[in-house]
Formats: structure tokens, C-alpha cells, sequence
């Protein structure tokens, strides 16, 4: 009985764990909601995590969101963070976030016919997620 009572408490954190970030994916440009396509992309310094890459579609659009992690945010409160999405050739609709700035949306791209990667940047450091076409 313990041990199915410690797995079903490693099971609810788990849940809890990943439901909780979902919150912080909320699309203010996007109301009717967006769907993330592709994979996330960590982007890392070292053996920390920096920030979490992820592309999104909705409202007939391509969306680059960043979110720098709470754990490095911490030891470096004046980064600077953007996200955009690329084709390729070149970043379209980059967001630059404030100072600070731990959440950040691209602008919404055109580009849903097209393959696409979103770009993300925290200081110096920058990374893609996977192609989406």
C-alpha cells in the first residue's frame, strides 16, 4: 500500500508540474487560443536552463514564444530576451522583450504556408526549435 501511495504522489507532481506552466503560454495577441507545433528547444548555459523556445499557430498565424526559467532569472536580473519567427532567410515579426522581461510573444507571422523555426534570444545566448512545415 505505501508504495502505491508514493507512486500515485509522484504522479500528482508530475501532473502538477507540467500543468503548471501551461499557464504562462497565454497568447495576449491570440485570444481564441493557440496550439504549439514542433518541439521545445532549451535553450542552456552550461548545465542550467536559460529560457524554453516554443512555436505556436493560431489566428491564421505562425507565434515565437520565450520563457526564461525562474531559476536563472534569479541570478540575472537584467537580461534581455526576443523571439521571432524565421523562415530560413531571416527572422520576420521579433519581439524584443523590456529589460527583465520573462515572458515574451512574437508578433504573429503570415508564414503558415511556409516551413518555419522559432528564434529565440536571451543575452548572447540563441537557439531555434525544430521546422514546422
Amino acid at each position: 500500500m505505501r508504495k502505491l501511495s508514493a507512486a500515485v504522489l509522484t504522479a500528482a507532481t508530475l501532473a502538477l508540474t507540467i500543468t503548471g506552466a501551461a499557464h504562462a503560454e497565454t497568447n495576449p495577441r491570440c485570444t481564441s487560443g493557440v496550439t504549439q507545433i514542433g518541439s521545445t528547444k532549451y535553450l542552456k548555459s552550461g548545465n542550467a536552463t536559460v529560457a524554453s523556445i516554443k512555436q505556436f499557430k493560431g489566428c491564421g498565424k505562425n507565434w515565437g514564444y520565450i520563457y526564461v526559467w525562474d531559476s536563472w532569472k534569479s541570478g540575472h536580473p537584467n537580461f534581455e530576451a526576443s523571439v521571432a519567427i524565421t523562415t530560413g532567410d531571416g527572422d520576420i515579426d521579433i519581439n524584443n522583450g523590456r529589460r527583465g522581461q520573462q515572458e515574451v510573444w512574437s508578433d504573429g507571422a503570415n508564414t503558415l504556408r511556409f516551413c518555419t523555426m522559432a528564434h529565440g534570444i536571451v543575452d548572447r545566448l540563441q537557439g531555434f526549435t525544430n521546422e514546422v512545415c
